[in-house]
């Protein structure tokens, strides 16, 4: 599996021993930058990129996911849920890394690189990338929603009162 990597100057360490991590364990990385510190860098520039090749190569039929990575994760995660396509999910624990694929289907996955220390990012990861999507009716009928807004920019109509039954 292709695993697309973006990050920031506080995510640059983790991405960069995700990097040596996703070969050892017989994923295809691929590094979307940076390839450098610099403290003034702007995450959109890459988190961006490595969010837009998951959603192309998803719609192009490959299962390919994505991790995008910061000081908090929060802004990165908004950068890649910008790209038609994503969902990213923020992950500060292994139990939100699961859900995010569980009932989300989660293509991408947020961390914080001053958040936690590398060996428990290490486990988020791993676990995102390894669990599959429940398919539960409930979570697709949200997924649907979403992916119909996304698109139309037209609200899901709102549920019927209770008295309205």
């Amino acid at each position: 599996m292709r695993v697309h990597l973006g990050c920031d100057h506080a995510g640059l360490d983790l991405k960069d021993h995700l990097t040596a991590w996703l070969t050892e364990h017989g994923y295809e990385p691929v590094d979307h930058g940076p390839f450098w510190y610099d403290a003034e860098d702007d995450y959109p520039v890459f988190c961006l990129r490595a969010a837009t090749a998951v959603a192309e190569e998803r719609a192009a039929g490959q299962d390919s996911l994505g991790v995008v990575i910061g000081g908090s994760g929060n802004g990165e995660q908004i950068a890649a849920n910008k790209v038609p396509g994503i969902r990213c999910a923020l992950a500060w624990s292994e139990e939100t890394a699961l859900l995010g694929r569980q009932h989300n289907d989660a293509n991408v996955v947020a961390v914080g690189g001053r958040m936690h220390p590398i060996e428990d990012m290490t486990r988020f990861i791993e676990l995102f990338l390894a669990e599959p999507f429940s398919g539960a009716e409930r979570h697709q009928r949200r997924i649907d929603e979403l992916t119909a807004y996304e698109r139309t920019g037209d609200l899901p109509p709102l549920p019927p009162r209770p008295s309205d039954a």
